[in-house]
């Protein structure tokens, strides 16, 4: 069963035949842009192909019909924003003759920023299923981190330029705060719980490769270079993978949202978030080997808002860590199945209690419990009727022995398999064996047990005197179960409280439940 749905996991993240084909025949398309001579030519040619993949893109949304077709609808426009802002770029350029900066095709690119950040609000929204501070966190590091850069290499110098008009300005600086927003959502996507499917990835891939290629256009720009054509090869790949995202079928299932989140820290994130860190002080050290005017207040800025961040980022995991030692050490006290003090939580226990009952000069009984015929109630009704036997058992006996101590400071313990461990300080060994008597009656099923029960002589170690309680309890079984009996101070055992129910002795009544 296990291969069968691991062998469909393959065939969904498997890429289809003909989209293998659009993603070989248009990444070839793609790359081709750069060949084609610069000017009209080269632009129609990019123009042509977005064109197409905004209409692919479409179509798979269409065709896949996803389960929350918002998000995709989102990115939908978004890319046909950027394309058409494109497209009436090229039209003022080389129809119109028109300077196209400032024109409306900013107003379709700025459109596009805001209309892919929120199609990946979206997908976290949907993925996550939850508060996910830690990856709050993250996305916030490197969204600061890529904030210094962009406002010491692009915004700053854009808005510095003396040449241009005071809108060309705020727009030429709106762009790289538009790709912050971008990055700051697709961070926050990437530490999402759900699945990383294959649309996942296309979709990651192409959010990516279309900030590179826009980062790097404002930056070649403050030299009034064009890229060679490198740079609008890179955003029809985008758009191509945009459109293999939109058109793979896992896209069905990419705002499913996964597991609650994790808090372990993976190598690849701890090293991604220790180089946001040193963003600040890198940029830093960039403008000093390049004698380039010094950004303080940005850097100083930057640096305590990413220490902040690291210090909220540490203090979650020493929260995480915190918790999962309390975790483990409740488990490492308490048995598994019944919830009771395991065996390692009553020798501590036995070892305090002995200890005050020195001091105090109180008397100290131990008493050793096992059910009767247990492996054979076991073989007649199964091992999972068995344990329901021990859990109600021993919730039961809990209450039980609440009611016959009025409260008192006694223990019950899991000893192992079904051996129980009842700890009575302040009884001796008649009042201990009374009380566990009164246990007797709250045995579910119809079932019995045996005990024997021993009182601390206020000289022996705890190991003897486990060693004569247990004792005493092979001897109740031996004569014949269902009873009490009293360990004598030299290990001869006495009779106690204990009469054999009436019925058959040794035969399973019912299970549990």
């Amino acid at each position: 069963m296990a291969a069968r749905r691991a062998d469909a996991g393959r065939m969904r993240s498997r890429l289809p035949a003909p989209l293998r084909i659009l993603l070989g025949l248009g990444g070839v398309l793609a790359l081709l842009v750069p060949v084609v001579p610069a000017g009209a030519g080269r632009d129609a040619y990019a123009a042509s192909l977005s064109v197409a993949f905004v209409v692919a893109m479409a179509v798979g949304v269409v065709r896949n019909r996803p389960r929350r077709p918002l998000a995709w609808w989102l990115l939908t426009a978004g890319v046909a924003s950027w394309v058409a802002g494109d497209v009436l770029w090229d039209l003022y350029v080389w129809v119109w003759d028109v300077d196209p900066f400032p024109s409306p095709a900013d107003a379709l690119y700025l459109s596009a920023y805001v209309l892919l950040a929120a199609g990946c609000w979206q997908f976290v929204r949907a993925r996550q299923g939850g508060r996910d501070r830690e990856g709050l966190i993250d996305s916030a590091i490197f969204t600061v981190g890529f904030c210094l850069l962009s406002w010491t290499f692009l915004m700053r110098p854009t808005l510095a330029a003396v040449d241009d008009s005071v809108l060309a300005r705020v727009l030429g600086a709106a762009y790289p705060l538009g790709d912050v927003l971008l990055l700051a959502f697709l961070v926050r996507l990437l530490t999402t719980t759900g699945g990383r499917s294959t649309a996942f990835r296309l979709l990651v891939a192409a959010a990516g490769t279309m900030l590179v290629a826009d980062s790097a256009y404002q930056l070649v720009s403050l030299t009034a270079d064009d890229g060679g054509g490198i740079l609008t090869s890179l955003w029809t790949l985008s758009y191509l993978l945009f459109a293999a995202a939109a058109l793979h079928p896992s896209m069905r299932g990419l705002t499913d949202h996964g597991p609650p989140a994790g808090w372990a820290f993976t190598r690849g994130r701890l090293a991604a978030l220790t180089a946001a860190s040193l963003l600040s002080p890198g940029t830093l050290v960039l403008q000093l080997a390049l004698h380039l005017d010094l950004e303080a207040w940005a850097v100083a800025l930057s640096s305590v808002v990413l220490f902040l961040l690291v210090v909220l980022r540490m203090s979650g995991l020493v929260h995480h860590l915190q918790e999962q030692a309390g975790q483990l050490a409740a488990l490492a006290r308490s048995d598994a199945l019944t919830g009771l003090p395991n065996r390692r939580s009553s020798d501590a226990e036995l070892e305090r209690l002995r200890a005050r009952a020195q001091r105090d000069g109180t008397p100290l009984s131990l008493v050793m419990l096992d059910l009767d015929r247990f492996k054979a109630f076991n073989d007649t009704f199964g091992h999972q009727a068995g344990d329901r036997l021990l859990v109600e058992a021993s919730g039961a006996w809990q209450s039980a022995l609440t009611v016959a101590t009025a409260g008192a400071d006694a223990v019950l313990a899991r000893w192992g398999g079904e051996e129980f461990v009842v700890l009575l300080p302040g009884l001796d060994a008649a009042a201990a064996a009374a009380a566990v008597a009164a246990l007797r009656p709250a045995t579910p099923a119809g079932q019995t047990f045996s005990a024997g029960v021993a009182q601390w002589d206020h000289h022996e170690d705890t190991a003897s005197l486990v060693r004569r309680a247990d004792a005493a309890l092979y001897r109740a079984k031996a004569d014949g179960r269902d009873r009490v009996l009293l360990a004598g101070a030299d290990g001869a055992d006495e009779q106690g409280a204990g009469a054999e129910r009436a019925g058959t002795p040794g035969v399973p009544a019912q299970p549990v439940g």
